[in-house]
């Protein structure tokens, strides 16, 4: 195989390039302009059919799907480790997740949308839910198969169409999944993964075929996204980034608190949207927690993803290394200090050392921004409204982990903090029977639970007036 650098590759191929050594694993031809259109027509045309097929039969390709899955989990874990680095462990966890997603949307997409009575002036008046069409998905690498499962799985059951755009580097994977629906059973055109450069989105979304969008990726990809939307009246939901606050009072218990924080930051190699970031740990306890924090990060053993004994691999993209150094020496400079790490691993592979920043002025990076990598921010707060101050000070609101026992805490952080989520004792996840999604520059509109089937269908209102038959005396 070619081990040569991303930037050989034709700028108008698509590479699968192995974060941990550089291997170009395969490359891809994009899709053209006629290969495009050919998958647009299909989508609609498969639509007109597939939107008219019962929830038991869709179910039943979803529980196929969710077979597929669990039968070649450990094929599809080890393309995830090799196109984007996360390590062989939590890419079997992504998979089995993706089979339940698909279950879970199987098991309960019909009563999501069954019709509902609704009260109004008309003799009868009720709801029914109805899939839009052809609906785009913009979907990021970090979570490879995930990511694309919540989407495709509910949007599925109500009977809409997927186009998937996955990110570029990770082109195996979507070809894969779309290789998983067919399988099952979906219909051909039933989801289609394209092989395009994000050059090509607005094009499609500006489509008439195209119904909807959703996205799942950075601000500045969402921003755009949403103006197209917005230009051509379609709906979108977008989940972008996030800085997720990590909390901890001194009533709470200190080894889970530390120990969670640790995985917390460090999931999926530090590159996830829902990863605690920034440590906000009340002045008390603060020395203690500090210490076992720093502690712990210092003895993850960074390396290889498919080692089972590594905790951190690579991150997915060259990039990536270089902007979170930007973002740490940045930081530095403006007068962080550093208590752990803080720089890039020289060796071969995309490696950033676990890093623990503290002191962190205002306006830094490290304060205010999304560090996408195994960097934390440690803070030191006086009290409760200090850490609400701390943790809202971002443009970010996501999800946050609040560690208390006290129940006055509890609630005060439940409404104050903004966010999309508030998990008390506990790691933000994201779980099929609860939404998921953010506000203000983490997004809108919510994946997951009944929320999430309900983003992408035609909520109808119905009502029906009885007229009276005609009498004698209303004849002429």
């Amino acid at each position: 195989m070619s081990t040569r650098n991303v930037t050989e590759i034709p700028r108008r191929g698509i590479a699968s390039i192995n974060p941990y050594n550089g291997e170009v694993l395969r490359e891809f031809t994009a899709d053209s302009d006629q290969a495009i259109e050919a998958k647009l027509g299909l989508a609609v045309t498969t639509f007109g059919t597939y939107r008219k097929s019962s929830f038991a039969q869709r179910a039943a390709w979803l529980g196929r799907a969710a077979e597929i899955l669990e039968a070649e989990k450990n094929t599809f874990a080890e393309m995830m480790t090799r196109e984007m680095g996360k390590t062989l462990r939590s890419a079997v966890q992504e998979v089995e997740k993706c089979a339940t997603g698909c279950r879970y949307y199987a098991e309960n997409g019909e009563r999501f949308l069954k019709e509902e009575p609704a009260t109004s002036g008309a003799n009868k008046s009720f709801i029914r839910f109805q899939p839009l069409g052809p609906v785009l998905a913009v979907m990021p690498w970090n979570f490879p198969f995930w990511q694309v499962f919540r989407f495709a799985a509910p949007a599925l059951m109500a009977g809409n169409v997927g186009l998937l755009k996955h990110a570029s580097n990770v082109p195996q994977c979507a070809l894969a999944i779309e290789n998983v629906f067919r399988g099952a059973g979906f219909p051909q055109g039933a989801f289609q993964a394209l092989l395009i450069g994000s050059d090509k989105v607005t094009g499609i979304l500006e489509d008439k075929r195209v119904a909807a969008v959703t996205l799942t990726g950075s601000v500045g990809a969402g921003s755009k996204v949403a103006a197209a939307a917005g230009k051509a009246l379609k709906k979108s939901v977008l989940e972008l980034g996030g800085s997720d606050p990590f909390i901890v009072m001194p009533s709470a218990d200190l080894d889970k608190a530390s120990n969670t924080a640790v995985d917390a930051r460090i999931v999926n190699n530090g590159q996830s949207c829902i990863a605690a970031k920034r440590f906000i740990v009340h002045e008390k306890i603060a020395d203690e927690f500090e210490k076992r924090f720093v502690n712990k990060m210092a003895s993850l053993k960074v390396g290889n993803p498919m080692d089972p004994q590594t905790h951190v691999g690579p991150l997915a993209t060259a990039e990536g290394v270089s902007d979170l150094e930007k973002q740490v020496n940045k930081s530095v400079q403006m007068g962080a200090r550093v208590l752990l790490g803080g720089k890039r691993l020289h060796q071969p592979g995309n490696f950033f050392a676990p890093t623990v920043l503290t002191d962190i002025p205002e306006g830094s990076p490290a304060r205010v921004e999304e560090m996408f990598g195994p960097v934390a921010s440690f803070f030191r707060v006086r009290d409760m409204a200090h850490a609400v101050e701390i943790a809202n000070e971002t443009d970010f609101g996501l999800g946050s982990s609040v560690w208390t026992n006290d129940e006055q805490e509890r609630e005060m952080f439940i409404n104050e903090i903004d966010a999309g989520m508030v998990f008390i004792n506990g790691m933000v996840a994201s779980d099929s029977r609860i939404p998921f999604g953010g506000v203000r520059h983490s997004g809108y509109g919510r994946e997951l639970s009944h929320y999430g089937i309900r983003e992408f269908v035609n909520i109808k209102t119905v009502a029906i007036y009885e007229s009276k038959p005609a009498t004698g005396s209303d004849v002429e």
